[in-house]
């Protein structure tokens, strides 16, 4: 967990599941592959078994400790939804942050279109092996996101040094956020 997380869209991350593989070449510069392979080496317990995929019970209860409504990152470090976390682990993440029922979620996962999305972040890749991302595709993107009522935010350019190559997109900071219920602890 980070408190005070330097993720622009969120005030704190929280990872009841570590871990992925990889499945696409999207994922040739995981950022949490990286990582996880530093905190591994540091010591950090939930990192034992660097980037394998492994659920973290002992971190369910996290919120629960919380005493102000927050934005929380889930998974920042995994996929919850990874084909090998057992249906009701998930179910288990959802039931400590307050949802009712995760069968409206599964359902929508199946058959995913833009008009079931409550919002969309895009951002190139950052970091040592960032490929390039290209401004139509981020164009595109919003340009679809403003057909649906979609908030977009756009988080960066990417590359080698994220900062240098900054967050605007035709000189406008993108920063749309959804409608969120804070739930209080």
């Amino acid at each position: 967990m980070a408190s005070g997380s330097p993720i622009e869209w969120t005030e704190s991350t929280w990872n009841p599941v570590t871990g992925c593989n990889k499945i696409s070449p999207g994922c040739k510069n995981c950022y949490a592959e990286r990582l996880s392979k530093r905190l591994k080496a540091m010591g950090q317990s939930n990192y034992k078994n660097g980037f394998k995929l492994t659920t973290q019970p002992q971190m369910l209860d996290l919120p629960l400790g919380w005493k102000k409504p927050q934005t929380i990152f889930v998974n920042s470090m995994s996929d919850l939804f990874h084909k090998d976390i057992p249906l009701d682990y998930i179910q288990q993440v959802f039931d400590e942050v307050k949802f009712l029922s995760l069968e409206p979620l599964l359902g929508s996962l199946k058959n995913l279109d833009l008009t079931e999305i409550d919002w969309v972040i895009v951002g190139g890749e950052s970091g040592y092996g960032a490929r390039p991302i290209k401004e139509e595709w981020v164009l595109d993107i919003r340009g679809q996101c403003q057909s649906f009522n979609v908030p977009f935010f756009f988080k960066q350019w990417g590359g080698v040094n994220k900062k240098k190559t900054g967050r605007l997109l035709e000189g406008k900071t993108w920063d749309e956020m959804p409608f969120i219920h804070k739930i209080a602890a």
